[in-house]
């Protein structure tokens, strides 16, 4: 974990794409609000693993989300239950339910399609508020911590600094 994080970090702090970055952000939220243990899940993972995007990023955004989960799968259950009930999408869903190997998505499991409408929702804000902070880290954070005492302090303990140098190379 040691690892994404410092590539994410050296990210923020380079001239890289920012939009690689909010992109994987974006992402990573909609994989971490997804229950884990369906097929939509790998599809949508393994789909984002093939895109340009940072995946330090993707990882911290999939933990952060994943953490959240536990306060936002009682509004998914709510979104997921008005969609799948609405009148016009049943015989959508009836017919998806008779392909093979769509109900292993388990797209008709309540959490599983308010996540995922939900996230699908908040793609577009999400990518922008990641990309707005993004440029407020390279334009002013960054620059305050480097300036810190305290952060240049522990810079120069012998530990940190191998540490530093076995992230770096890896």
């Amino acid at each position: 974990m040691l690892k994404p994080l410092a590539k994410l970090l050296k990210a923020l702090s380079s001239n890289r794409d920012q939009g690689a970055i909010a992109h994987a952000f974006a992402l990573g939220a909609l994989l971490g609000s997804m229950p884990k243990d369906n097929l939509l899940w790998y599809l949508f993972f393994v789909f984002i693993l093939f895109m340009r995007i940072q995946r330090g990023a993707l990882a911290l955004s999939i933990l952060l989300f994943s953490l959240l989960t536990r306060f936002t799968d009682p509004l998914f259950n709510q979104v997921g239950y008005t969609v799948l009930t609405q009148q016009s999408l049943q015989p959508l869903f009836a017919r998806l339910i008779r392909v093979p190997f769509v109900a292993f998505t388990q797209f008709n499991n309540t959490i599983v399609m308010g996540s995922l409408v939900c996230c699908i929702a908040a793609y577009i804000p999400l990518y922008v508020l990641s990309r707005v902070f993004v440029h407020v880290w390279r334009r002013y954070i960054g620059n305050f911590l480097r300036k810190l005492k305290i952060l240049q302090m522990i810079k120069q303990v012998p530990l940190v600094t191998k540490i530093i140098d076995a992230v770096e190379e890896a």
